[in-house]
């Protein structure tokens, strides 16, 4: 499941980025003519690789753990060439421009996103028919191909519902009225702060409805789930039901836990579980799903999504200010056509993809394999024992067929979460320190996330490449369009924002000489001759030359602070209090600041 969480993750992420403002450039017969020979190459390289797969069973020259391992790693492969096929469906055949153009759809992200998801359901479909024969003979499980194909879809659809209840909720908050000028919910406080806190409660109400969708049934009808319950009882231990998990028609071996809050809190068992394990063993496995709601374990989960959103919002920022700034991309965007903006958004969305990848492969995985252990060590300290854990962990291994010294990005292997229980005979306080490395880890980790994601989202570089994509855009139109005023005033100013004084002052200089009479631009240039960092771009007589021209076209308070500020530093101190009186006269705003320029001449005239 949890990779197919990031399977989900990347699908939309893909979706969401491409573009979809230029119509096609091609028709809607090449698109579907394009889709519908990928997917059959992609069926038939599936079908090709699982009939290998099949002669390295039958030669017997493997053993069965190393099967299933690469078992794992066929579907894991086949699954991302699955996501690349849906990728080359956005990107080379237009797929979402054709959906958007269906009336009524381009109001509502979740319908878009759902057709997307479908479509890679489709393809992820078409993996689990082809891999049916293969998993019945590798696993020796008499489990039907519909059932099969089924079960996957009933295991793996629920890590989409908070995606649409989310996604449903922000479309009809977005259609309100009142949304749209809701400037809190379209910042990216209000965004971060919606997302945290309906993830939230999604996180606290959802399991009700997973385990129905499930059809999960209540297993203290049973004589072990009777006395399952009464050891959950005597632990002290708050949850709303213990059930039995159907999934795979209960022949998967797995337990889980779903729930923050004990009202909504599951406890899920399958039948394969509980007929393989003994009564200590299973109350062992128990004890390791209590462990994971004693830590706080999926309320560290919903953390670590908000801290990939934090960090996100800034990178895709950065990402795209890159592309921007990088000639070849931005060759891309100036061309303007339908097949050149999807290239430009698919080179911004590669780092973004390779982003997400780092942070859930390798930050959050590290954390959830050491959930893990946390979890394996609380069932010992519960148990008074590692033995039953240790017992439970290896009878899994052998009954599925998995090798027990293959690790994943989320779980340590077998053999080293035994190896680790058996340290608890040598360490005793070896849980606590278990819990210590990790409150530490989870101290650094969000300092780290708080730091850059404010770096990232408020910091001054942000700003900048603000500035410097605008400055860019500005620079390029005023190549295209040579002399004219209102371009270079705005390129001047923002470069006036970004600090570059030179290119400012040579820029004010060059509109003076196209426009003699524009007021603003012999104003700031006056100005920045009075206040640049640099002594060496300072000149008091040319800015006092510049001032007083401005003021004769303009006067204004803004142009009259400026002369009187000129006529100060080169030592007309009179003068400049008969001006800056001049401007408090005219003034309708910024009277304190005039007012205060004019008792600073006054003092210091004195002098």
């Amino acid at each position: 499941m949890f990779n197919n969480i990031i399977y989900f993750i990347v699908v939309l992420l893909i979706f969401t980025v491409s573009y979809s403002d230029i119509s096609p450039d091609e028709s809607l017969l090449y698109s579907i003519t394009g889709l519908v020979i990928c997917w059959g190459a992609f069926a038939a390289y599936c079908r090709w690789s699982f009939f290998y797969f099949n002669r390295r069973i039958a030669s017997g020259r493997y053993p069965d753990g190393a099967l299933a391992e690469r078992y794992e790693r066929l579907n894991l492969r086949l699954s991302i060439l699955a996501i690349l096929l849906f990728a080359t469906a956005i990107y080379f055949f237009s797929l979402k421009q054709w959906l958007l153009a269906v009336p009524g759809i381009a109001a509502f992200s979740v319908v878009q996103g759902l057709f997307a998801i479908a479509l890679f359901l489709f393809y992820l479909s078409t993996i689990w028919y082809l891999a049916w024969p293969t998993y019945r003979t590798l696993f020796n499980v008499n489990v039907g191909r519909r059932s099969f194909v089924l079960s996957h879809l009933r295991f793996n659809l629920p890590v989409l519902f908070p995606w649409f209840v989310l996604t449903f909720v922000y479309d009809l908050l977005s259609l309100s009225p009142w949304a749209s000028s809701s400037a809190f919910l379209n910042s990216l406080y209000g965004q971060l702060v919606f997302f945290a806190v309906f993830l939230s409660l999604l996180v606290v109400v959802m399991p009700k409805f997973i385990q129905y969708w499930w059809g999960c049934k209540p297993l203290e009808a049973s004589e072990k789930g009777r006395h399952l319950a009464a050891f959950l009882k005597q632990q002290g231990f708050r949850y709303r039901h213990l059930l039995s998990w159907p999934i795979f028609e209960g022949r998967m071996m797995t337990a889980g836990i779903m729930g923050i809050v004990p009202r909504y809190r599951y406890i899920l068992v399958t039948d394969a579980l509980m007929s393989a394990l003994s009564m200590e063993e299973l109350e062992s496995v128990l004890a390791h799903e209590m462990g994971h709601a004693r830590y706080f374990h999926l309320l560290f989960y919903v953390l670590f999504f908000v801290g990939f959103m934090v960090i996100s919002f800034g990178l895709s920022d950065v990402y795209i200010y890159i592309a921007y700034v990088w000639s070849p991309l931005a060759e891309l965007i100036s061309e303007g056509d339908a097949r050149s903006m999807t290239l430009f958004y698919l080179s911004v969305s590669v780092p973004m993809l390779l982003t997400l990848l780092i942070y859930f492969r390798y930050i959050m995985g590290f954390f959830m394999r050491h959930f893990e252990r946390q979890a394996d060590l609380y069932a010992a300290t519960v148990m008074g024992t590692p033995e039953f854990i240790i017992n439970a962990l290896e009878k899994i291994a052998y009954l599925s067929g998995k090798s027990r010294d293959v690790p994943n990005w989320h779980h340590f292997s077998i053999g080293q979460r035994v190896a680790c229980l058996l340290k608890t005979l040598e360490i005793p306080r070896l849980a606590r320190k278990q819990n210590r490395f990790v409150l530490i880890s989870f101290l650094v980790y969000l300092a780290g996330i708080g730091c850059l994601g404010y770096y990232l989202n408020f910091g001054d570089m942000k700003t900048h490449m603000a500035y410097d994509l605008v400055s860019r855009e500005l620079s390029r139109k005023l190549e295209e369009y040579p002399r004219n005023i209102g371009l270079a005033m705005n390129l001047a100013m923002v470069y006036q924002r970004m600090g570059k004084e030179a290119a400012t002052m040579d820029l004010y200089e060059q509109i003076i000489q196209w426009h003699p009479s524009q007021a603003v631009a012999l104003n700031n240039l006056a100005w920045m001759m009075l206040t640049a960092s640099d002594p060496d771009f300072r000149n008091g007589a040319r800015a006092l030359a510049l001032a007083r021209k401005a003021v004769v076209l303009q006067p204004t308070p803004q142009f009259l602070d400026t002369l009187a500020e000129t006529c100060y530093q080169n030592g007309l101190k009179d003068e400049a209090i008969q001006i800056i009186q001049e401007a408090i006269e005219k003034a309708d705003e910024n009277r304190d600041y005039y007012e205060s320029q004019l008792r600073k001449y006054r003092f210091r005239g004195g002098d």
